[in-house]
């Protein structure tokens, strides 16, 4: 039992050192693009989303080279379900959350394109190193295009969420880049040995507990890596920030499907043996159930949260009564 509950230890301080990597990852990064004069609409469209995409990109990395792709992958399912399930219902149901048009337009469609092209590459079990080329190749569009888009924007009211969320213009003027440069390197630093804690922790529990590793990387690593997007979405609806929560949210889908899975799989060929139709029907069910929700009244209202969260819990019994209990 002892073995057991080192696991369990490395698991979770392996989840807290995670976030706060991605936190200084997250932070020395916009501070730093702000200070080169990058617009911080930009910088919350593209840095903070791969910021807080940083814990599965790691982990995802360290899965698959440790030979386990089902839970690399598990981890990516796992963490999209929640970004829409749980970040974005709990949300809604704190405090109703209003929906830009941009978000319905732009983001939501090409996070069901990207869902639906990731689903299809998967079909046959696998998924080639020419496939994850293909997803980052995306992900390079998709950051272009967003930069030509935000370029003629200068929306003040962006400007505040940015400073409310990341401190104020001047602070980040005074620090140095060899500062802020150092942020992001012990945040990458940090987040490449602690996502080894947690292959261990998960690897370990998953044989001691004889369920699959895919178990536990789609439910509690899952969770521990949506963590940064979990924590900036409740300070964003306590300060009335709708917009951040749902951006975040969805631009961390984005992210993970083009960035951490093409990268995972470009590093090495995936072989999916553990993630079942289910899991992806379940993520691709999410990102088509969140578009009407979102277009009641343009907003997040908290019964639309409450469905949200009803169905990711409902999903996470699933997992436990089917993988668990059933024994598959």
């Amino acid at each position: 039992m002892s073995g057991l509950w080192w696991d369990i230890f490395l698991i979770v301080v392996g989840l807290v050192a995670l976030v706060m990597g991605a936190e200084w990852l997250v932070r020395g990064s916009a501070k730093l693009a702000v200070r080169i004069g990058i617009s911080p609409l930009v910088v919350g469209l593209t840095i903070v989303a791969f910021g807080t995409s940083s814990p599965e990109l790691f982990v995802c990395l360290k899965f698959n080279l440790a030979g386990d792709a089902n839970a690399a992958l598990g981890n990516l399912v796992g963490s999209n379900i929640c970004n829409i399930g749980l970040v974005l219902g709990l949300s809604a149901l704190i405090r109703p959350l209003d929906i830009k048009a941009q978000l319905l337009v732009r983001d939501m469609p090409i996070l069901f394109i990207v869902t639906a092209g990731v689903i299809a590459f998967l079909w046959d079990g696998n998924l080639e190193v020419w496939e994850g080329g293909v997803l980052v190749l995306g992900v390079v569009i998709y950051t272009v295009y967003s930069f030509r888009e935000s370029r003629a924007e200068k929306n003040p009211e962006v400007l505040e969420e940015f400073e409310s969320e990341f401190g104020e213009h001047g602070s980040g003027r005074n620090k140095g880049i060899a500062g802020m440069a150092g942020l992001i390197l012990v945040g990458l630093v940090g987040l490449y040995f602690v996502a080894q804690w947690l292959v261990d922790g998960a690897v370990g529990m998953a044989e001691r507990l004889n369920v699959p590793s895919a178990f536990i990387s789609l439910t509690v690593i899952a969770f521990g890596t949506s963590l940064p997007e979990l924590a900036t979405s409740i300070v964003a609806t306590i300060r009335r920030q709708g917009d951040i929560i749902s951006g975040n949210a969805i631009g961390s889908c984005i992210f993970n499907l083009l960035l951490v899975l093409g990268a995972t799989a470009m590093v090495k060929r995936m072989v999916i043996t553990e993630i079942e139709p289910v899991d992806l029907a379940v993520m691709m069910g999410m990102v088509v159930l969140v578009v009407p929700l979102m277009l009641t009244r343009r907003r997040l209202g908290r019964f639309e949260g409450g469905v949200l969260l009803a169905v990711y819990l409902g999903y996470t019994v699933y997992l436990w009564f089917d993988r668990v209990q059933g024994g598959g």
